[in-house]
């Protein structure tokens, strides 16, 4: 087994859950050696080199510099959105794989730069869509590949949660939209395995909403096969919340699959062909053989990883993951014309 060498990029809150992943996660124990932190705040980096039990290290604010002194095969992104179209391209520009957060870019058209740059540089970038490792997105995708619903519809889900995190998010434009829509757009592109063509969104900010704007969105989406994906989400929602995954309802020829988002599925087909509403069967939703699949970030991390050592394009590569990315600007644009948009990258 490869073990890689690793810079992390920006070491703020989130960048615990990667170093932990990292270190003690089965997955990826062993496989990455982190050399170098960089922040802008220096001391924000030690502490949390400190933190991990990092020694050895180079720790700095200047990218460009840690990257020509320690040389590493990785570059892992945690940085601000605005930051990362640049820090990307350093990355790519000193050879190495990059490994970026959510979202991708800030425009569809940085994103797109970002796919070129990795082309061009012959390297692997891809982005951490963790949303569809965990393990009810898989075994979804896994029941319609199987074919026991039939050639799927349509795809449904709702997100209602009444979050209130305080800070920049409160002050955002397009809040649900840009900030925790593409876990379950990305989801909903994945469990359908095509390619998303058109959108009309309607985009609100309801009486009560602590948000500055764009609180809540309905979204139809239009998908290749003549599939439908009905989104609709709202994230000042107070009373009953969703669970983060949403909750789902997979539409097909022969049967329906319901998914509250936590662990209970419910899944029934037709077994008759006479009444005015048919007789049903209950349907089995098998969990997934391969739990490798299933653990969240580190199964990004770790898929990540093994394309690099096979040669091959990870799952959420950003030449793929621009996709679900299209799907975010595109709903965004047509809540402010009012109108359908097409979506193609």
């Amino acid at each position: 087994m490869v073990q890689f060498t690793a810079v992390l990029a920006g070491c703020g809150a989130m960048s615990k859950g990667w170093l932990n992943a990292l270190t003690e996660h089965p997955l990826l124990k062993g496989r990455v050696r982190v050399v170098g932190l960089v922040d802008l705040d220096p001391n924000i980096a030690q502490a949390r080199a400190s933190e991990f039990s990092l020694s050895d290290i180079v720790i700095g604010s200047d990218l460009d510099a840690v990257l020509a002194e320690t040389k590493p095969d990785l570059l892992f992104d945690v940085v601000v959105p605005s930051a990362r179209p640049a820090l990307v391209a350093t990355g790519l520009a000193h050879r190495c794989h990059v490994l970026t957060e959510k979202p991708m870019a800030p425009t569809l058209e940085s994103a797109g730069a970002m796919v070129e740059q990795a082309k061009a540089a012959g390297r692997v970038h891809a982005v951490v869509q963790n949303r569809r490792y965990v393990p009810g997105v898989r075994r979804i995708r896994q029941l319609i590949e199987s074919g026991a619903l039939g050639q799927v519809t349509s795809i449904n889900c709702d997100f209602f949660v009444g979050a209130h995190f305080g800070g920049f998010r409160e002050e955002m434009e397009n809040v649900l939209l840009l900030d925790m829509a593409i876990h379950t757009l990305d989801a909903a592109r994945f469990m359908a395995g095509t390619a998303p063509r058109a959108v009309y969104c309607l985009e609100t900010n309801p009486p009560g909403s602590w948000y500055a704007h764009g609180a809540a969105a309905n979204a139809i989406f239009e998908f290749e096969d003549d599939i439908v994906f009905n989104y609709r989400g709202s994230w000042s929602a107070e009373g009953a919340n969703t669970s983060w995954e949403a909750s789902w309802r997979i539409v097909g020829t022969k049967g329906t699959l319901l998914w509250d988002g936590y662990d209970k599925f419910e899944a029934h087909r037709v077994a008759g062909t006479e009444g005015f509403f048919r007789a049903l069967e209950p349907l089995d939703v098998p969990e997934m053989p391969d739990r490798s699949k299933t653990e969240g970030h580190a199964s990004v991390i770790a898929d990540f990883l093994d394309a690099i050592e096979s040669g091959a394009q990870p799952e959420t590569a950003g030449s793929d993951n621009i996709k679900s990315l299209a799907m975010v600007f595109a709903a965004i644009e047509s809540a402010k014309l009012k109108q359908r948009v097409s979506i193609s990258v």
